[in-house]
């Protein structure tokens, strides 16, 4: 009975992967080769087996293979809010951080108001893929993103955690987020440049046309080029205008 609702593969349903890190132990799942027998179908009605399959799923949410919690809460998911959301958010403390990832991305599914805070909490997660992933929650959520609290990620250790910061900015039109830009722009990583120049460029575009200007002088070969290749369409469709 023990795999009785076990997935066939290990593999995960989400293309996006957990950023790189070099403090990370984390490794991306491997298919496994064992068979075994899936979870029923999730909309089953509450029935005995329905029962015993949600049993055996907080069973497998306490399996030594992080592939295996992974799946459960893939499967927790589709359940509904009030049997899901407590499994999601025990999960938030997991030891392997795809299994939080997992957690955090299986919330931000739910259009819950409870589940707001716990996305605020993973923003303190020690890994930065948690943190991005939370990130992208609380933007996609796009109610009460408090700009005080985007302001810690200014000095984030992580600059795929400030890149991706940057360019969530820039698709969501809040106020008060040109000075986060600005700063942004002279990120000590030139992709954190980039993407907060883009977004200025995108949201604010005189200032941000400012800001090409001086990124015409990057030291970055990468950015310089781009900054003057933009700049070069936007004199264009001026003269044509």
């Amino acid at each position: 009975m023990a795999d009785r609702f076990r997935l066939i593969h290990f593999k995960s349903t989400d293309s996006e992967r957990m950023v790189p890190h070099r403090t990370s132990s984390f490794r991306p799942p491997e298919e496994a080769s064992s068979k075994a027998p899936s979870f029923p179908a999730p909309d089953l009605p509450e029935t005995f087996s329905s029962q015993t399959a949600l049993g055996q799923v907080k069973t497998d949410l306490n399996h030594t293979d992080p592939r295996i919690r992974v799946l459960a809460l893939q499967y927790v998911e589709k359940r509904e809010p009030p049997v899901a959301i407590p499994l999601l958010q025990e999960a938030l403390s997991d030891r392997d951080p795809e299994v939080r990832l997992q957690a955090v991305r299986s919330l931000i599914k739910f259009r819950d108001p409870g589940v707001n805070p716990l996305l605020r909490k993973c923003l303190r997660d020690v890994h930065p893929g948690v943190r991005i992933g939370a990130l992208r929650g609380i933007f996609q959520f796009g109610e009460g993103v408090d700009l005080n609290i985007l302001l810690q990620f200014l000095s984030d250790e992580s600059p795929w955690v400030r890149r991706k910061l940057a360019t969530l900015l820039g698709w969501t039109r809040l106020e008060g987020v040109l000075p986060i830009l600005t700063e942004m722009s002279k990120d000590e990583d030139s992709r954190v440049r980039k993407a907060a120049l883009f977004s200025l460029m995108t949201l604010y575009p005189e200032e941000g046309r400012e800001r090409l200007f001086e990124a015409c002088k990057e030291e970055d070969p990468d950015i310089r080029n781009w900054a003057r290749k933009t700049l070069e369409r936007w004199v264009a469709r001026s003269m044509v205008r």
